[in-house]
């Protein structure tokens, strides 16, 4: 991987990384953060929301709907924000100083959490580190794509970042789990000494992702310059079309951004969850995390490999696979009841979404041309947001009113709407004489 990647995509790949280590552990953290008692959420949990005006009446609020709130404000200001963001840093023709106040941003919101006493405070330092994201994720993209010298290239170095930047959020969880706990196997949270300064395991944990934050910016300090090109971009054409080209049918990139908000948002069903899934499957806190990050463990695995076979054989065929192996693999996670198939399902989902995450993104490249690389880019980056705040948001509201399957089933729906508009709309946009000069 190595010698054949720009250097600058893997430094920026790195960073990602390190970033999103730190993020994927607040995954796992704030659900038990919010649940273990240190948090208060006295006069919120328990209220009863009533709906006027429609036949479903109302609500009682449960603890896995306030979990999907904090956890759904991060993808929700994250996702509206790149579309600013990724135009802003086209206009200017600037990428480092974005990424470097987003991951600033982000690490104070890591550091405020330990001194969250209240519902209303944890959310506040999401939404904290949710800004930091819309700042940091469309320009490194936009970075990615500008660093590619030929369409060759595209594929690849967006494979590299997605399986680096996932290989951090995939294992996160896991070490997130461990650092609680304090051991693969074990329950409740312990607590450190460290040099007489006792910490609890929540502490421990938001302080790797201010480290992880940290990390980051020392190498985009060190190491990343804006390319000059990138400056080029700032007057031309920012519009994001919804229309195709001739008039008639969708525009594929908008097109793209709808799929991969309803891909996302499927991925994300499964954090809110935590407490069912573990009383349903019997298993530890470990395990249920190990399960989370299968997704994108797999996709760590698939991602190279697949982004430089797109650059190949064409973008198009992995993403119309990608969605069709989605649908089966989110609906049996509403039905399974036992702790190794519901982690084969969650790897097979990962399989899916490798298919469908960098050949898009290599896609999206493909036609930025004079709209703007941060701009194009960011409605996939803003769609993925999106579909991860919108997931537990929705799994949580969907559990509340119904049962535990239907928040699977209903992602299954959503899967099959993606393959549909996907299979109809999206255009390939390699040609078959650039496919045969590709020597991958």
């Amino acid at each position: 991987m190595a010698l054949n990647t720009d250097s600058r995509v893997l430094t920026l790949s790195v960073a990602r990384m390190a970033d999103a280590l730190g993020n994927s552990f607040l995954i796992i953290v704030l659900p038990l953060y919010i649940a273990s008692g240190e948090i208060s959420l006295v006069g919120i949990a328990g209220t009863e929301i009533s709906l006027p005006g429609t036949a479903l009446g109302g609500f009682v609020l449960r603890e896995e709907t306030l979990i999907g709130v904090v956890l759904s404000l991060f993808g929700l200001l994250n996702s509206f924000g790149q579309p600013f963001t990724g135009r802003w840093s086209d206009r200017l023709g600037r990428r480092k100083v974005f990424v470097l106040g987003g991951l600033a941003l982000f690490g104070a919101g890591s550091a405020a959490y330990p001194f969250a006493g209240t519902y209303w405070t944890v959310l506040l330092a999401r939404a904290l580190q949710g800004v930091g994201a819309a700042f940091t994720v469309p320009a490194t993209v936009a970075l990615i794509n500008d660093y590619a010298e030929s369409d060759s290239e595209r594929g690849s170095n967006f494979g590299v970042y997605n399986t680096l930047r996932l290989l951090g959020f995939g294992f996160g969880p896991i070490i997130a789990g461990v650092v609680i706990t304090g051991g693969l196997a074990a329950e409740g949270v312990v607590t450190y000494d460290l040099l007489g300064l006792v910490i609890s395991g929540f502490d421990a944990a938001f302080a790797v992702a201010v480290l992880g934050a940290a990390v980051s910016a020392g190498l985009v300090v060190l190491f990343i310059e804006d390319p000059p090109e990138a400056a080029d971009a700032a007057s031309k054409d920012l519009s994001i079309a919804i229309r195709g080209p001739d008039g008639r049918g969708l525009d594929s990139v908008f097109v793209l951004g709808i799929g991969t908000f309803l891909m996302a948002t499927t991925i994300a069903l499964f954090a809110t969850l935590e407490g069912p899934i573990r009383a349903r499957l019997g298993e530890s806190t470990f395990f249920f995390s190990v399960q989370f990050a299968a997704v994108t463990l797999a996709n760590v695995a698939f991602q190279i490999p697949i982004g430089r076979a797109s650059d190949r054989y064409g973008r198009r065929p992995f993403v119309v696979a990608g969605f069709a192996v989605l649908i089966p693999s989110v609906f049996v996670q509403g039905l399974v009841t036992d702790p190794w198939l519901m982690l084969g399902a969650r790897f097979i989902q990962g399989v899916a979404v490798a298919l469908v995450f960098a050949p898009s993104l290599a896609l999206a490249g493909d036609l930025s041309g004079e709209r703007g690389s941060g701009t194009t880019l960011s409605v996939l980056t803003m769609a993925f947001g999106l579909g991860v705040a919108v997931g537990p948001l929705a799994s949580g509201v969907l559990y509340n009113v119904g049962s535990f399957e239907t928040p699977f089933f209903f992602g299954a729906v959503l899967s099959v709407l993606a393959l549909v508009l996907v299979y109809s709309q999206v255009e390939e946009t390699l040609t078959e004489p650039t496919r045969e000069s590709k020597n991958i």
